[in-house]
């Protein structure tokens, strides 16, 4: 059996810094939020509240630790996600205009995605940059990420410029 002061030595360097949510039972049972400054992934199929989920991080985020934060949507518009989570009790408009929350619509149109060899996130990394300077963000959501390659085959890329990304 490992010494007492060894085991506390060992959990004390695999502690990751993490960022409180605000979201109910949440924080107690990750220990205190999600893993600071790293992107969490969230899952589960469609319907099962990743959305709200992610709102609400972003909201509580704002409101209670003052880290703002960007909502970039790939699926619905920003009209319909203020609607949708008004029900929860959020004005998005208020936040919005307060300049604690940024909400971005980008259409993604798997018709007009064509896999080129040179086939990059650019544009979108200037709009996300704009859209977190704009407002001080500490706090960035992307729903959902899997439109945003929905249209190319090559893993090779799509695992690049995920990486470019979360760097």
């Amino acid at each position: 059996m490992p010494r007492k002061s060894s085991v506390i030595a060992a959990k004390r360097l695999t502690t990751l810094p993490k960022s409180l949510t605000g979201i109910t039972g949440l924080d107690e049972i990750t220990e205190g939020g999600l893993p600071t400054g790293r992107p969490t992934l969230i899952c589960g199929a469609a319907g099962c509240g990743k959305t709200l989920f992610s709102m609400e991080f972003l909201v509580k985020g704002a409101l209670q630790y003052g880290e703002p934060g960007v909502f970039m949507a790939f699926e619905e518009k920003t009209d319909e996600l203020t609607t949708n989570v008004a029900s929860l009790g959020f004005d998005l408009a208020k936040l919005q205009k307060d300049k604690l929350i940024r909400l971005d619509h980008v259409e993604i149109v798997r018709s007009e995605i064509e896999e080129t060899g040179e086939y990059d996130l650019d544009g979108l990394f200037i709009r996300l940059g704009y859209a977190i300077d704009s407002i001080g963000a500490k706090r960035v959501v992307l729903d959902t990420i899997e439109n945003l390659f929905s249209g190319l085959g090559n893993e090779a890329v799509v695992r690049a410029e995920l990486r470019r990304l979360f760097t």
